[in-house]
């Protein structure tokens, strides 16, 4: 028979700990013996050392009452594997994006997204259109990760199909056109058959009711004239 100080000395844990063990439900409370103090049996170290090791393996501790009450502790563990497994997966994410800050680049943006940004000038767009696609993007990964990765690859993979890359080009270099410029007629004439050889009826999709579109198309409307009225070409002619 053990006191508690005792137990606590033998498994390795603090005698708060198992306090908090009995409060939490996960450990019973030995009856009383006539002195008043509470003795604990081998069962008793056997459940705590059990207890301690789920803790140990960052089981937090609701999940480890779930386990101890209920049946199917093989299938809990496994997924509670799987959902450590995310959170590290996170955290090296999170940890990869603090290197990449601590080293000078500042961009919050996946490292591929960075990369092909990087090699935009070298395909001949201006340097105003990687800054207005690093500041779009920069809006669309904070709100919409996922959508944003697959309209990031979707628009990544535009770059190597020469006809695509041609129409993109086209697009950056008439910023500063007229906006009755017949090349901006023209380009838009192009840009729907393009679409709609590309997708058919089924655009990039973000969440239902999502802002975050319209935001983006917004500035780069508002960056120029030209841009403004290909885009309403584009939504008459696309329906």
């Amino acid at each position: 028979m053990l006191t508690i100080g005792q137990l606590a000395g033998y498994v390795g844990v603090t005698v708060k700990t198992i306090r908090v063990y009995h409060a939490k439900g996960l450990l019973p409370e030995p009856e009383r013996d006539a002195s008043g103090y509470r003795r604990y049996r081998a069962a008793d170290a056997v459940e705590l050392i059990k207890i301690r090791t789920l803790a140990e393996a960052g089981v937090p501790l609701a999940r480890i009452r779930e386990l101890r009450s209920g049946g199917g502790v093989a299938a809990a563990l496994r997924q509670i594997d799987d959902e450590l497994g995310a959170r590290i997966e996170a955290l090296q994410a999170t940890r990869s994006r603090l290197r990449r800050l601590a080293s000078g680049r500042l961009s919050p943006l996946p490292d591929e997204v960075v990369s092909f940004l990087g090699r935009l000038p070298g395909l001949g767009f201006s340097e105003r259109w990687v800054a207005l696609q690093n500041d779009l993007w920069l809006l669309v990964f904070a709100t919409h990760p996922e959508a944003a990765r697959r309209n990031f690859l979707d628009q990544a993979a535009m770059a190597d199909d020469p006809g695509l890359l041609s129409l993109v080009l086209e697009y950056d270099r008439l910023h500063d056109v007229d906006p009755d410029d017949p090349r901006v007629d023209a380009l838009a004439l192009r840009l729907v058959s393009a679409t709609r050889a590309r997708y058919g009826g089924e655009l990039p999709a973000y969440e239902p009711g999502s802002a975050i579109p319209l935001l983006v198309q917004g500035a780069v409307n508002a960056s120029s004239p030209a841009w403004r009225r290909l885009d309403a070409l584009l939504r008459e002619r696309l329906g």
